[in-house]
């Protein structure tokens, strides 16, 4: 496929392409000479329909597909367990396999989740798992799936994916900080941020560099560059956007997660070390909080 990226540009194929980072897939890969993009929502293609799946495929044949459905609502998937399953792990299992036998390669997005976050120090690809909660089971029951139906496959975990749409922490305590006069945030999660834009980037480069020739299948990990906790993320998000704007909030009370109960439990920790993904493809961690006042930024611009 090497030959091929320097006559016409790498054919992808989005699925998932109204979310975070399928929207931001779409966007940057669309800007980029180098790739032929097609992004399908979920109306276009739904992945638990098989039929559907093989129909898009064979009418693309795109040079490689992008993962980014997915049911990623944890407290939802807590009551609704077969949907879940049934849209991360065996829908997932079927677009592996009609990957597999089309000869295209799946590059999917995973999530910390997997993991209980009893590691402080942090996650590298080979440490073992043990989810909490539905959620965090069906992405690795996914990952196995994926793993044993099709060889040439990239699985990337990512943690606290943020952007400016959808359902995510930035939004609710932007809009929060707006109406609110006291917000309350655990301080006993640590983790690193990661921007939807960040994580296209990771991934577009990745393909690049597959298309070149790379052989380097397998699972990698990446996040923001730098460790901080809930508290301490919502702390940032209203500092910044203070600059734009007078919120109504005035007082952020830090509380533990004990005190915070939800339907899902969530890793302590969601801390992914990135070395392998540096080491293999070179790709660097970005500072959160350079992205974060980017996006903010952009926020305030749409106003």
């Amino acid at each position: 496929m090497a030959s091929d990226y320097f006559n016409r540009p790498a054919r992808i194929l989005i699925t998932g392409a109204n979310g975070q980072v399928g929207r931001e897939l779409v966007g940057q890969a669309g800007a980029d000479v180098f790739f032929d993009v097609i992004g399908l929502t979920r109306r276009q293609l739904d992945i638990t329909d098989t039929a559907k799946i093989r129909q898009q495929l064979e009418q693309h044949r795109p040079d490689y597909v992008i993962n980014c459905a997915a049911f990623n609502r944890a407290d939802a998937a807590q009551k609704q367990r077969e949907y879940c399953m049934r849209v991360n792990a065996e829908a997932l299992q079927q677009l592996a396999s009609a990957c597999a036998e089309l000869d295209i390669p799946l590059i999917h997005l995973s999530t910390d989740y997997v993991f209980d976050g009893h590691y402080a120090s942090g996650y590298r690809e080979n440490d073992a798992v043990r989810p909490l909660g539905v959620y965090g089971d069906s992405k690795w029951q996914g990952e196995e799936l994926l793993r044993q139906a099709h060889a040439r496959h990239i699985i990337l975990r990512v943690s606290w994916v943020f952007s400016g749409s959808g359902h995510n922490f930035l939004i609710r305590t932007l809009e929060q900080a707006r109406t609110e006069v006291e917000l309350v945030s655990v301080d006993d999660r640590r983790g690193c941020p990661t921007a939807a834009t960040d994580v296209a980037r990771v991934v577009l480069a990745i393909v690049k560099q597959l298309t070149c020739g790379a052989d380097a299948w397998g699972t990698y990990h990446y996040c923001g560059a730098e460790i901080t906790t809930r508290y301490a993320f919502s702390e940032a998000i209203i500092a910044t956007a203070s600059q734009y704007e007078a919120l109504k909030v005035e007082r952020l009370t830090p509380v533990a997660s004990k005190n915070f109960p939800t339907e899902a439990e969530r890793p302590a920790s969601s801390v992914l070390k990135c070395t392998k993904l540096l080491s293999t493809f070179g790709i660097r961690q970005r500072p959160w909080r350079g992205e974060l006042v980017s996006l903010v930024r952009q926020l305030y611009e749409r106003f």
